[in-house]
């Protein structure tokens, strides 16, 4: 099944790069010496006339071809790649979620009414890529691992096409080769998760990318401001992270070259009405998407979970500098610490240059920032915004919340390939490079040799459907994966403490699980607590609310209980559930 579902997915993109390629291939090259001219055998009109044949297309240049061949061929390896290594990190709840959730569209609910979801929606972009996929192979585990393969070859590729810019012959092909082969191995464990784990904020660079990248290529027009309008509106729907590495990059690089061209140029108004429109674009698009959200909301649809705005104190923004520091390490696959000395370590090490490549590309757009182009200003800015956000705020605990500035892993990789590759041609240091690229890629070779790892709550999922028990409770982490793992047969719903109580969980649930009227729960599952985490529950706040159970099972670190009587009833009766996401992943 996964073989035959991994064809399917390569064919429906090989299918879909064919088709965005024809255009581009079959149209004719129109040049100053025949853009007027007719050819033989066709009126003014372009018919042709009685008894000539009417004039034929050339035929796609072969440098075109190749182009469109190689980009092609690369995808789809990068894909096998990275569908290797994001099978290395089990999925959990997190993804299992967010699979439902595009389970739930695909049949019927398209708005996900009585869902509330968790901080990030993720509702047009990962949930339609989810979907797609799901139409294919079904709910299973992999969806995740399918997605997130895609997800991070596309960025690979966007992170090399902004670097190229408007770049040709060798220079682009420098320019390619540097943003990604930065990006080119990840690093497995947190990193892993981190950047593949499941649909998170790496997904949402990929909307701001293909934005950026229009801006720089694209033509200085309204319909340009308008695109990127809608593109930075429909990533803003999904994740409202893209003010940090969308909206606010535009309106600050807007707002700075409209000063500069006015106030420093001493040009006329008339010659910003680009970046005017752009500073509008920008926050159109937040007031779109926001609107928009409160729509689906007010319809009846998902209701998103508040993200709270609170600045660092004084006494914690030290700490939060070492988590970002060693977050950058992470993202860059340079992570060398705790690590045994040898190859691991060394391999480790040598990515310190990437992440030194991209530094040093980041801080000569900040230099030179306005004789910067647009790309490298939008880049440059956007990195700088989106570290400031994280140290000064109050999301940087530990070094998995490193997904919060996993969009500076591309940009950097970007702006190094853009700003660095003529340098290092110049000074003959791309043949050194080269054997860092191989390096690389003999990581990479490693991370895809990696064993796969066994599905999170696989035992239990098979032990409870051996058991026909097929629906009850669990905590969060242990809810809907274990759900997935069983394409639905057995189904969890999420749960947790409250006071000495059990109680309805209110993060990446749907409320009518809950229903006595539509569903019969009759066991729950219990794991045992995570020191200071106080929101799973016990065997105690089980008898507190449902009474003694009818008979307890031990499976591993598993208890259990299974009743006569439907737990719903019990359990809407339990209070309200606390406010806040599960603190910690299993």
């Amino acid at each position: 099944m996964i073989k035959r579902t991994i064809g399917r997915v390569w064919s429906a993109a090989y299918l879909a790069a064919a088709a965005a390629a024809m255009p581009v291939l079959t149209a004719p090259r129109i040049t100053g010496a025949n853009r007027s001219a007719r050819a033989p055998g066709q009126s003014g009109q372009g018919q042709a006339r009685p008894g000539r044949r009417p004039r034929r297309l050339p035929r796609p240049r072969p440098a075109v071809l190749g182009a469109a061949a190689t980009w092609l061929v690369a995808a789809v390896t990068l894909f096998a790649c990275y569908l290797h290594v994001a099978r290395t990190a089990a999925v959990t709840s997190d993804g299992a979620s967010n699979a439902l959730q595009a389970w739930d569209m695909l049949h019927g609910n398209p708005l996900l009414r009585h869902w509330q979801l968790s901080d990030v929606s993720f509702y047009p972009t990962e949930l339609g890529q989810y979907m797609l996929i799901e139409r294919l192979s079904g709910l299973t585990p992999d969806v995740v691992h399918i997605a997130s393969a895609m997800t991070y070859a596309l960025l690979v590729l966007l992170a090399a096409i902004v670097a190229k810019g408007t770049a040709t012959g060798r220079l682009a092909l420098a320019r390619c080769l540097v943003a990604a082969g930065i990006m080119l191995a990840p690093q497995l464990g947190d990193a892993t998760y981190v950047l593949m784990g499941s649909p998170d904020h790496t997904g949402s660079a990929v909307p701001v990318l293909v934005t950026f990248g229009l801006l720089d290529m694209g033509p200085r027009r309204w319909y340009v401001a308008i695109a990127a309008c809608a593109l930075l509106w429909w990533a803003l729907i999904a994740d409202m992270i893209v003010v940090l590495t969308g909206v606010l990059p535009v309106l600050t690089v807007s707002l700075i070259r409209i000063y500069l061209a006015r106030f420093g140029q001493r040009r006329r108004w008339r010659s910003t009405r680009f970046e005017i429109a752009l500073a509008v674009t920008a926050v159109l698009a937040a007031w779109l998407a926001t609107t928009t959200v409160k729509l689906i909301a007010r319809h009846g649809g998902f209701v998103v979970w508040p993200v709270p705005t609170m600045l660092a104190s004084a006494d914690d923004v030290p700490r939060y500098l070492a988590v970002a520091g060693r977050g950058l390490l992470l993202l860059f696959g340079a992570d060398f610490f705790g690590r045994p000395v040898g190859f691991l370590a060394a391999l480790a090490m040598a990515h310190l240059i990437g992440l030194g490549l991209a530094a040093w590309g980041t801080a000569a757009a900040i230099r030179r920032f306005g004789h910067a182009d647009l790309a490298a200003q939008l880049l440059a800015s956007a990195i700088l915004i989106i570290l400031a956000a994280y140290v000064l705020g109050t999301r940087a605990d530990d070094v998995l919340s490193t997904r919060d500035i996993t969009a500076v892993l591309p940009f950097g990789a970007a702006l190094a390939g853009r700003m660095l590759a003529g340098r290092l041609a110049a000074a003959r240091m791309l043949p050194a490079l080269g054997i860092v690229l191989a390096a690389y890629l003999v990581g990479l070779g490693g991370a895809v040799a990696a064993p796969s790892a066994q599905p999170q709550d696989a035992r239990l999922a098979s032990w409870l459907a051996a058991h026909r028990l097929y629906y009850g409770l669990a905590g969060y982490w242990d809810a809907n994966i274990t759900t997935v793992d069983t394409g639905g047969r057995v189904e969890l719903r999420s749960v947790h403490a409250y006071g000495t109580r059990v109680a309805v969980d209110s993060w990446e649930v749907r409320s009518d699980w809950y229903d006595p009227k539509l569903n019969y729960a009759n066991f729950i599952v219990l794991v045992p607590n995570t020191p200071g985490f106080k929101r799973y529950m016990t065997i105690a706040s089980a008898r507190e609310t449902f009474g003694q159970p009818l008979r307890i099972y031990y499976l591993g670190r598993y208890t259990i209980g299974v009743w006569d009587q439907n737990l719903l009833a019990d359990l809407r009766s339990g209070g309200s559930a606390a406010p806040g996401p599960p603190a910690v992943a299993p």
